[in-house]
């Protein structure tokens, strides 16, 4: 049998670990120099020109964010219903609705029109995902955004270092936020950072982080314990060394899938976008479920659909809404490796596999 080839694999090197017993060594454990130092160092790497504040997950970044930002009952949030739930969980957990409008086929993102008819008087705010790393129409959302007095906050769990028309991904919106699990295209071990323009949402964000006090035993508002802890922001520190590496590998993975996959509808990028590949998500017509299985059973090469169930058909969000792009990418996306440990005869695999199958019909 051939080896497995992962669907994503976190790289974590000597520099990591030296990293943490550097910490460890200190004895100062929680919130401290190291995660000050991550928050202005990611901010720097990435171009935002914006404050950022670590947390202990993406998750908590969107819900703070959100709170921070004055989001809450009998409001209203348009957000994407193909992405992982945590965006519209984000919402709910603050007490507004989260209201699903659906995305476009190309680019698996918002289609503006559609969010511009979501709109309601009880409407706050437009959170776009830039989903599997590529990012969502931001000149269009933003004047949507104008036009009806909205706030715009991102979701760019999957997007760093994404770029539009030379704006990276994080400094549109209020805030952003940005994952850093073990799967992302950098990680932390587990945590999530937030890039704010507004000092004000900046310091509430902080002041939630943290039991809702700046200083020890003077809370000034109801919080939460969502810090970053120092061992997290030593690992995340020197991953920011090597993402910009990986994401050229990932590029160019993608970049040969896309010239030798057949059979299959294969990714595109926007004009002016720059796609840094956290997925590179095939659709396929027929039977995706069936070409998943047999890529796993006769090649032993891994894979996902991300996400199968959209968020308005899960438990939680019930909505009889129809979101037909939605619905047909639920059914038909497939993500297939394209991490940075791929090696050129595990690419080669791949799309011996995915053609042979979808020539075969699966």
């Amino acid at each position: 049998m051939t080896e497995f080839i992962p669907p994503a694999k976190p790289l974590i090197g000597d520099e990591e670990r030296a990293a943490v017993d550097r910490v460890l060594r200190s004895g100062m454990l929680a919130q401290g120099p190291e995660v000050a130092a991550f928050e202005k160092e990611f901010d720097e790497h990435f171009g935002l020109g914006r404050a950022c504040v670590a947390v202990n997950s993406g998750t908590s970044g969107l819900h703070l964010g959100l709170l921070a930002a004055g989001v809450g009952a009998g409001d209203e949030v348009i957000v994407p219903s193909f992405t992982f739930a945590a965006t519209a969980n984000s919402v709910a957990l603050t007490g507004a609705k989260p209201v699903f409008a659906d995305i476009e086929d190309e680019y698996f993102c918002f289609d503006p029109a559609a969010v511009e008819a979501s709109i309601t008087d009880k409407t706050v705010a437009i959170m776009p995902v830039h989903l599997y790393g590529h990012p969502a129409n931001m000149p269009a959302l933003q004047a949507i955004a104008d036009k009806h007095g909205l706030k715009i906050f991102e979701d760019a769990a999957q997007a760093h270092g994404a770029s539009l028309n030379g704006t990276p991904v994080g400094a549109f919106g209020t805030f952003a936020m940005f994952s850093l699990y073990p799967t992302k295209n950098m990680t932390s071990g587990e945590g999530g950072m937030v890039s704010v323009n507004d000092a004000e949402v900046e310091r509430r964000i902080r002041l939630l982080r943290n039991q809702g006090m700046e200083r020890q035993y003077e809370n000034e508002l109801v919080g939460l314990n969502n810090r970053m802890t120092e061992i997290h922001a030593a690992i995340g520190r020197v991953q920011l060394t090597k993402v910009d590496a990986w994401t050229k590998t990932r590029q160019s993975n993608a970049a040969f899938l896309s010239a030798n996959l057949e059979g299959v509808t294969v990714p595109r990028i926007a004009d002016g976008a720059v796609h840094v590949w956290h997925q590179y998500t095939i659709r396929v017509a027929d039977d995706r479920d069936g070409l998943q299985k047999a890529l796993r059973e006769e090649y032993n090469i891994g894979s996902g659909a991300f996400y199968p169930i959209p968020n308005h058909r899960l438990t939680p969000f019930r909505d009889p809404k129809e979101l037909p792009a939605t619905e047909r990418a639920a059914a038909e996306v497939l993500s297939l490796p394209v991490h940075p440990s791929l090696s050129q005869g595990d690419l080669e695999r791949i799309v011996t596999a995915v053609n042979t199958l979808a020539k075969a019909g699966s």
